[in-house]
């Protein structure tokens, strides 16, 4: 080294020397803890600090120098920690929100749910109540049809023959008008309380009753389901009687006389 000094420049001294090495000791000790994150930051720079710098400041500028460093890093891990709280607050947020929406749709599902079965049942109910009334209603307007379709007949021997003839037409038992007419008229000339106590039915303790003069045996072996059992009924007389004659004779249109 030179033993003159340059002009215009002052020399430095040895104290000055080492004072700007232990700034630069500070500021590179000072960005290290910028880099590095943990709990024991700060500790850990001020003792990077102090094993970084060979020898302690002894000006002014060097003492503020070391308070400035300090102040940065606390400023810098103060924003850090503030800036991780509303990082945590904001995901929070997200999950609450995350969460309520969840639970709002799980709730909605379930209201839904129940409105539909609310609903369905309501149909049910409705279908079922709708289908016996109709029922119903089926049931009176067949009977009234039926009703409307039941011939009224009178009560006289015209209306006796006719009631009869449907009805043996509904059991299947051969027979018309004509015929019934014919015989009835022969038996007991249209009197359906005639009765023949002379012959030898009466003989044998069975007269012969009503419009074609039927014995009671023969009325209650013949008696065709639907009708009175009383054996003066004129028209269970008729039906009978022509049942009689289906089986013996094939029919009442083939009885000419006393049968």
């Amino acid at each position: 080294m030179s033993k003159y000094s340059f002009p215009g420049h002052s020399q430095l001294t040895r104290v000055h020397r080492v004072s700007m090495a232990g700034v630069a000791a500070l500021g590179a000790a000072a960005l290290a803890v910028t880099l590095v994150p943990g709990q024991d930051t700060q500790a850990q720079a001020q003792s990077e600090t102090v094993s970084s710098a060979p020898v302690a400041f002894t000006t002014n500028a060097g003492a503020q120098q070391i308070k400035d460093v300090r102040a940065s890093v606390t400023d810098q891990q103060a924003n850090a920690s503030l800036k991780a709280e509303e990082a945590a607050a904001k995901i929070k947020a997200q999950r609450a929100a995350e969460a309520k929406k969840k639970a709002d749709a799980e709730a909605k599902a379930k209201t839904d749910a129940e409105a539909r079965a609310k609903a369905d049942a309501a149909a049910k109910a409705k279908a079922e109540a709708d289908a016996e009334a109709r029922k119903e209603r089926e049931a009176r307007e067949a009977a009234s049809r039926a009703a409307a379709r039941t011939p009224v007949y009178a009560n006289n021997l015209d209306g006796w023959i006719k009631q009869s003839l449907d009805i043996m037409r509904a059991k299947g038992i051969p027979g018309s008008y004509d015929g019934l007419y014919r015989n009835i008229m022969r038996e007991s000339t249209g009197n359906p309380n005639a009765m023949n106590g002379w012959d030898i039915n009466a003989q044998n303790g069975t007269p012969s009753i009503g419009l074609l003069q039927v014995i009671q045996p023969t009325f209650d072996a013949y008696h065709v389901d639907g009708t009175s059992t009383n054996i003066y009924d004129p028209v269970a007389n008729i039906t009978a009687a022509a049942n009689y004659a289906a089986a013996t004779y094939g029919s009442i249109d083939n009885v000419d006389s006393a049968y």
